[in-house]
């Protein structure tokens, strides 16, 4: 037990050091008999954590909660939130606690925190435990969404308790320890600002600046620096999820880190069929979170930022109100900037301009009236990308690009002819930017229905292992890359909370 300790994590913590106020120490809440799922083998070694040591048995126990790793200091945040466009003055970490913070090898700071690992302050009547579907979930997707060079909170590890939750009866429980590189939300300064607390506002954007924006330090106006910085994050981010057909599901500000990576993978889903008014979420009846609103809700969200931060911008109110606004009236453009800027690339353009965004706008049009699988078929544009087509596995048993798509399909080929970048190399590149595998929603809910109903984690491991090469098609695992049957289309998914 000594001998692996010594390899445990090596904390190092900056958050409490912050007023407790920020935060609750967080007690533990031992599970009955944990057993190890999987571990990230590669995350590991990139935080310079022992793989050895997580497989170990004091490893496992402190993956389950049950045991305080040397250095580790666990809290649970305070945050509050806008959910669903309603605000919320006290959410904080219902269910999460926050072990600490280690130094990669990269020299970047990172969270290590346990989600499902019981209550907190924070929790709000709710038991603090997650069943074992929401833990697979959140592993398969947000690897895959890290495979695909979306920034991302990771996935280290997971874990059975050998206990059961309730929620639509007694499901098996499990633990996640999720990586990121704070989880700072645009939450964490409303629930400062919506106790008029400016302080406190301040002790954080000062954090957070030297965190994760140091160069907003040396800015004539640090904090509207801070502002503009998490604004271009954000675009950045949004465009692409649009261009992968992914959608967040909870929007809410709360689920927005300020860091600029995807979170919190509750209802979230990739589209199979392309329209912008697709909605997986149970609980966005509405429509609120819907495919084509997610850019539009970034700059909602980030509205409520610049609010929170108005008093340190600039003490005069009138000018700080300009600054800030025009700020997210920027967000409007770079985010505009960096969707067509991948999107152009996505159909093999060098260049976005006027021409390849109607091109584009062109072809969703018609992929929204042929109900066209979304990756598929981008993914088949680019093997037909190059004079001669594409000598590898091609997906084109499995989706075909639609005849309605005849005439869209002439005009893009004549544009790239125009272009002068060689056909093969364009190709390429269109391969490494177009997916053929995707965490499709039938395919996570069979490798969940495998462990819950089954015990079988096997499909679990092969599909984590499937998605780390998105773009490496084969057609040895085609199934993989299939859209749904009628009868496997999942409609509705679910938070898990």
């Amino acid at each position: 037990m000594t001998q692996s300790r010594t390899n445990s994590p090596q904390f190092d913590n900056s958050y409490v050091l912050l007023p407790e106020h920020f935060y609750s120490k967080q007690k533990l809440a031992p599970v009955k008999s944990p057993a190890l799922i999987r571990i990230n083998q590669a995350l590991a070694e990139q935080l310079g954590i022992s793989v050895d040591w997580l497989a170990s048995p004091s490893g496992l126990q402190v993956l389950a909660g049950n045991e305080v790793a040397p250095g580790s200091l666990p809290i649970a945040m305070a945050y509050a939130g806008h959910q669903f466009g309603g605000w919320n003055p006290r959410l904080g970490d219902g269910r999460a606690t926050l072990l600490g913070e280690v130094i990669g090898k990269d020299g970047k700071r990172y969270d290590i925190q346990l989600k499902g690992a019981g209550r907190t302050a924070y929790a709000r009547g709710g038991d603090g435990r997650s069943p074992l579907g929401p833990v697979l979930r959140e592993y398969v997707i947000s690897e895959a969404m890290a495979a695909l060079g979306v920034p991302t909170s990771r996935s280290l590890a997971a874990v059975t308790t050998g206990e059961y939750v309730m929620r639509e009866g007694m499901l098996p429980g499990g633990i996640l320890t999720r990586v990121c590189s704070s989880h700072i939300r645009i939450g964490t300064f409303q629930f400062f600002a919506g106790q008029n607390d400016l302080e406190a506002v301040k002790i954080l954007a000062d954090h957070v600046i030297a965190r994760h924006y140091p160069q907003a330090a040396d800015a004539e106006r640090p904090y509207a620096a801070l502002l503009r910085a998490v604004i271009t994050r954000q675009a950045e981010l949004i465009a692409q999820w649009q261009q992968l057909g992914f959608i967040h599901g909870v929007m809410n500000t709360d689920n927005m880190l300020v860091s600029g990576e995807t979170i919190d993978y509750g209802p979230c889903a990739f589209m199979d069929n392309y329209h912008p008014n697709t909605v997986y979420s149970s609980i966005d009846s509405g429509g609120r979170y819907a495919y084509g609103n997610q850019p539009g809700i970034g700059q909602w969200n980030l509205a409520w930022l610049a609010r929170a931060l108005l008093p340190l911008i600039d003490k005069n109110e009138e000018l700080a109100v300009q600054e800030a606004q025009q700020a997210l009236d920027d967000y409007v453009q770079q985010y505009q900037r960096a969707y067509d800027g991948v999107m152009a690339g996505k159909i093999g353009l060098s260049q976005a301009d006027a021409d390849s965004k109607e091109l584009i706008e062109e072809l969703l049009q018609l992929m929204a009236a042929a109900n066209a699988d979304y990756t598929l078929t981008f993914r088949r544009l680019a093997e037909l990308a190059a004079p001669g087509g594409y000598d590898g596995d091609s997906v084109a048993d499995l989706a075909e690009v639609p005849d309605s798509l005849c005439s869209w399909v002439a005009k893009w080929e004549a544009r790239l002819a125009s272009d002068s970048v060689d056909a093969r190399e364009r190709q390429q590149h269109m391969l490494r930017l177009n997916p053929a595998y995707i965490p499709r929603n039938h395919l996570v809910e069979e490798v969940i229905r495998a462990a819950v109903d089954d015990h079988d984690l096997a499909p679990f491991h092969r599909l984590v292992e499937r998605l780390a090469e998105p773009c490496r098609y084969d057609a040895a695992d085609a199934r993989y890359a299939t859209p749904p049957t009628p009868e496997q289309v999942v409609a509705r998914t679910y938070c898990g909370t």
